[in-house]
């Protein structure tokens, strides 16, 4: 089983960088290449599907099974319906079997409010901000893994991964993938975020968590004026974005021994412009830096 990952493409014309179609073309390329079974991004495609449905289009039809998980920012210009439809999706949450594995889309794109969960849509979340799988799709997750003939990944957008800044209650998605492990040893073997912006791999309880990269930039708060004018008046937010200079993706490949292998990808910094150039911390708050890279692993997990 062999698949293309990739993250946080930001699709913006005239407000973010890299906003071609030959951008994306590049990942799906390198897909094509390497004969994958499937290609799929783990969020933050766009931040209007609706008004660049051409472009939603395109990815939806390439000639490779292609897969939405959707992102916070996937719901920003359009109510979350709208964003289902668009990504030719019934729900956020869903999963599919390919070739001896279950792949499984969470949705972390909820806020608590007043008692309720509310999902993201026409970007209701900015002044909460905080993300969780609600209890009814915690159950939906347990029975996908728990009833699923085959090992299983998980893609979610927010960061089941990480303690802080990730999904609030992580620990409730952890504790069904060890409960699930503890039952059928190697029933969960990797699970992949967006999001974050940063690259980093890290083994939890025999569980690879794949904090994946941005294919396109790192967002900086505190804007700055580093890139040439030329830059900065094209795209409305260059300013608060540190640039790559080539769409990083990862090429996964899993077999039923335990395998994974993650071909990743090396790139540089636009103008070799880095955070702390701009005045923005250089870490972020789990102590991981901004590279333009989605690094390699070749491991294999053993249940004896």
């Amino acid at each position: 089983m062999r698949f293309c990952a990739f993250a946080d493409i930001h699709y913006y014309p005239g407000v973010f960088p890299h906003d071609s179609r030959e951008w994306l073309e590049q990942i799906l390329d390198r897909a094509t290449r390497e004969k994958v079974d499937f290609v799929i991004h783990a969020g933050d495609f766009t931040h209007r599907p609706k008004q660049f449905i051409d472009y939603v289009n395109w990815y939806n039809d390439y000639s490779l099974p292609t897969y939405h998980c959707i992102g916070n920012h996937d719901d920003d210009g359009n109510s979350h319906d709208v964003t289902l439809e668009c990504y030719r999706l019934e729900s956020g949450h869903y999963f599919f079997d390919r070739n001896g594995f279950r792949f499984i889309v969470a949705d972390p794109n909820y806020f608590l409010q007043d008692g309720v969960y509310i999902h993201y849509s026409s970007a209701n979340y900015y002044k909460v901000g905080t993300s969780y799988v609600p209890p009814e799709q915690l159950e939906w997750l347990k029975d996908a893994i728990d009833n699923s003939p085959h090992p299983c990944v998980i893609f979610s957008h927010q960061s089941f991964e990480r303690e802080i800044g990730g999904c609030k209650n992580y620990a409730d998605v952890r504790k069904i993938i060890n409960d699930a492990n503890a039952a059928h040893p190697g029933r969960v073997r990797l699970v992949i975020n967006g999001h974050h912006h940063r690259d980093n791999l890290r083994l939890i309880d025999n569980v690879l968590y794949f904090d994946l990269n941005s294919a396109s930039y790192e967002w900086v708060a505190k804007a700055h004026d580093k890139y040439p004018p030329e830059v900065l008046n094209k795209h409305k937010l260059a300013k608060n974005t540190v640039m790559y200079n080539d769409p990083v993706n990862a090429i996964i490949t899993m077999n039923s021994d335990g395998r994974i292998k993650i071909d990743g990808m090396e790139s540089s910094l636009f103008m070799g412009i880095t955070r702390e150039m701009t005045g923005n911390p250089r870490y972020d708050a789990h102590g991981r830096e901004t590279t333009a890279r989605v690094q390699s692993l070749d491991i294999t997990l053993n249940w004896g």
